[in-house]
């Protein structure tokens, strides 16, 4: 049997995709400006 991709995690997800990891780099930074020109209604993971 072969194991699933996605096992989730709060405290991964949070480290990898939330806000503030997003605004510590630059490409972070145009994924949320990018998300909020689309109208995202959440921005961050």
């Amino acid at each position: 049997m072969v194991k699933r991709t996605y096992q989730p995690n709060v405290r991964r997800r949070k480290k990898k995709m939330g806000f503030r990891s997003r605004m510590k780099t630059h490409g972070g930074r145009k994924t949320i400006n990018r998300r909020r020109q689309h109208g995202r209604k959440r921005i961050a993971g």
